[in-house]
């Protein structure tokens, strides 16, 4: 597999010119004989099943068609590399060599329709040739790369780029389309961390709890039954939670978003130790360290042998996943909004320490999934706009009861060429939370230069009828904040899943 640290510009369309080559170079070594198939003199259709590099030629896998219909495979040596697929116009020199002359197919692109592939859009292929086209000395080594593409509508189409470096024919590559005569190519690393980042996310998913249920499970057990530690653990976390009454003040609501733990490791790195009391992910951290003491000691480590075993699985593990980076389950877990809870209810009600280690890890989890679904749903849009997205979930304080209230916010900024222009955002709000008596809410909104947009979903009837009736009012104070306001209404339900825009991941060879 081949990694490409640096970007070039795509050659230019017009056909290249190339050296000429003797009937030699085109010539096909059999290494087994043709025992009839063709005489000496007679021609026949071939294509190019497979290509295998070997350390100073091509070992090809023919499929013959003669006259008749009938068919035969041949195995060759090639002094150039042939794309699988390619056809092909053979002769028979001898028993053993086949004359060879490539059919003409459609000319490979030398540019880009952004129409069909807009800035943004990840462009994945096959390297089908790379062959050196100038060196000197005050010229660096420039190679003519020849890929055959394998997704976009362009899937099927050849694709002559140049690169720094000569590629192995056969690898695969991921490029980030830059303009029409521009790709940005993805390292392997940066592919390698996207397989750590859903292998994560996927683990925090399944294993994730929302806060209420170890609230709850403290309640059952009842705070004077915990040991003096475990009690100020968790004196901490719960009084440092927000009462639902204190988020109609902004300064207040930019305080509690801070403090929602989604911060917590930002923080830390700029040095902030003095606001962490008050960070819910910390205060969780300092309740499991708090209670772990109180456990028995995990069991035991994985054995040598299954270390071995799992090394010797490795590379196989690794070209999987990475394969399966582009499936459907990987790309949606990421943009489950709102998140629900995964907490069994038999879990809650055992109410003793080993529970609430569970709980509170499960709450950790939580806290980790909105961080992950964050990293996975930032981007560039296929149209070259940068989105970026803060996921994170705030539990209020609604007299004896924790209500998560979950947030979600994308800043989507324009891609503009010109130095002076000034990048326009376009914000998305999104809110959900359940709270009696209204029941279960989300709330979507939008706002770009100062115009505000917002649709509501409940779903109880009575509570989307009460809602509707009170948005002339909501309009009134919004355009008393100095807003432009546009469409507001409530409806009945849940908000459809639309289509969302994510970057086909690939990049494993897989010949290697």
């Amino acid at each position: 597999m081949t990694e490409i640290s640096g970007t070039r510009p795509l050659p230019p369309s017009q056909p290249l010119a190339r050296p000429a080559q003797n009937a030699a170079d085109l010539a096909l070594r059999l290494l087994q004989p043709l025992e009839g198939l063709l005489a000496a003199g007679e021609s026949a259709e071939a294509e190019v099943v497979a290509l295998r590099e070997t350390a100073q030629s091509f070992q090809v896998l023919l499929k013959l068609t003669l006259g008749n219909g009938s068919q035969a495979t041949l195995e060759a040596i090639s002094p150039r590399p042939l794309a699988a697929g390619s056809q092909l116009n053979v002769t028979a020199l001898s028993d053993t060599r086949l004359a060879m002359v490539l059919k003409v197919a459609e000319a490979a692109l030398g540019s880009l329709d952004l129409e069909l592939l807009p800035v943004g859009s990840l462009v994945q292929g096959k390297v089908v040739s790379s062959e050196l086209a100038a060196q000197g000395k005050a010229q660096a080594a420039v190679y003519k790369v020849l890929v055959n593409l394998l997704n976009t509508p362009l899937a099927g189409r050849q694709l002559s780029i140049e690169s720094p470096r000569p590629l192995a024919v056969g690898s695969l590559l991921s490029a980030q389309v830059q303009g029409s005569q521009m790709l940005q190519f993805l390292p392997l690393a940066a592919q390698l961390d996207q397989l750590e980042l859903t292998q994560q996310l996927a683990g925090q998913q399944n294993r994730q709890g929302s806060l209420d249920g170890l609230h709850r499970a403290l309640q059952a057990m009842g705070r004077d039954k915990l040991p003096d530690n475990l009690r100020g653990a968790v004196d901490r976390l719960l009084g440092a939670l927000p009462d639902i009454r204190q988020l109609g003040d902004p300064k207040l609501l930019a305080q509690a978003l801070e403090n929602s733990g989604a911060l917590l490791e930002s923080r830390l790195l700029a040095g902030q130790a003095g606001a962490l009391p008050q960070d819910l992910k910390a205060n969780l951290l300092r309740l499991i360290g708090q209670l772990l003491p109180a456990l028995p000691t995990p069991s035991s480590l994985p054995t040598a042998g299954t270390s071995q075993a799992m090394a010797q699985a490795l590379p196989a593990f690794i070209r999987n996943a990475l394969g399966a980076l582009g499936q459907a389950n990987a790309r949606q877990q990421a943009l489950s909004f709102p998140l629900p809870s995964r907490l069994a209810q038999t879990a809650e009600d055992e109410g003793d320490l080993a529970t609430l280690l569970k709980l509170a890890a499960a709450a950790v989890s939580r806290l980790q999934t909105h961080q992950l679904s964050s990293l996975a749903q930032t981007q560039v849009t296929p149209e070259g706009n940068l989105l970026t997205t803060w996921q994170l979930e705030v539990p209020m304080r609604n007299q004896q009861e924790l209500v998560p209230l979950q947030i979600k916010l994308q800043q989507e900024q324009e891609s503009r060429q010109e130095k002076d222009a000034r990048k326009e955002s376009l914000w998305r709000v999104e809110l959900a939370f359940d709270l009696e008596p209204l029941g279960p809410l989300q709330v979507q909104a939008q706002l770009i230069q100062g115009s505000l947009s917002s649709q509501l979903w409940a779903e109880r009837s009575d509570t989307a009828r009460l809602i509707d009736h009170e948005l002339p009012h909501l309009r009134e104070r919004l355009l008393a904040a100095g807003l432009n306001v546009g469409e507001l209404a409530c409806r009945q339900g849940k908000p459809p899943q639309g289509q969302r825009t994510t970057l086909e991941q690939r990049w494993v060879d897989e010949t290697a």
